[in-house]
């Protein structure tokens, strides 16, 4: 590796510990974990372990294969999952949380269709990917089946929970709390009434209007 591509990895591994606290918010327990890719490299949240209670160097570093290569911790059982969406799908980091209204959804094998058009960030829609025990490549392989034929950067795991990528950590992480507040915000209107979803037009729309939107620098000033 070289030195920009270690000093990236390193990046990487700090990232993990910043955002990794964000999960505690997200899901129960420990059963969320995160990643972020650098090259043929992947930085990931150690297994079993309290999400504030692990420093850089104990971040597991792993190729794309799954080979652990660096860190003092053994890595998330769910490296498949990571390293599987990072080789068919264009994200840089991934977030899996088992947040309560996306996993409500997993329980009854529902996607999440287009009701709000922040679900632009993640392809529009949220597709549901077929059941396999965690941590195994057929669960990988479910999850990049789903997201592929959605063309979609998240996916809800059936009787699991929720995935999500984005092109750094602070995207996903933002972009996985889009997603579970709109889950939620769907599960309620469901409760009520017929939720009214948003055409393709109107998501291509939104997607068009997201490429203006913010700062912009000096222009923006």
């Amino acid at each position: 590796m070289t030195d920009d591509g270690a000093s990236s990895i390193e990046a990487a591994r700090e990232a993990v510990v910043t955002y990794a606290p964000e999960l505690a918010a997200l899901t129960p327990g420990r059963s969320g974990n995160l990643s972020v890719r650098v090259g043929d490299r992947v930085a990931v949240t150690p297994t079993g372990v309290a999400y504030d209670a692990f420093e850089v160097e104990d971040v597991p570093v792993v190729t794309l294969d799954g080979d652990h290569v660096a860190g003092e911790m053994a890595p998330s059982s769910e490296v498949p999952m990571h390293t599987g969406i990072y080789d068919h799908r264009p994200v840089g980091a991934i977030v899996h949380a088992h947040s309560p209204a996306a996993t409500t959804l997993s329980v009854l094998g529902e996607p999440l269709p287009p009701i709000h058009y922040m679900l632009v960030a993640v392809g529009g829609q949220v597709p549901v990917a077929d059941y396999e025990p965690f941590g195994t490549p057929a669960l990988a392989a479910n999850a990049v089946d789903a997201m592929d034929r959605a063309d979609a950067a998240a996916v809800i795991l059936a009787n699991h929970g929720l995935v999500v990528g984005g092109s750094d950590l602070e995207d996903a992480v933002e972009n996985t709390h889009h997603v579970e507040s709109l889950a939620g915000v769907y599960l309620r209107a469901r409760s009520v009434g017929d939720p009214i979803t948003l055409s393709d037009d109107a998501l291509a729309d939104a997607e068009r209007r997201f490429e203006t939107y913010g700062q912009r620098g000096e222009e923006s000033s």
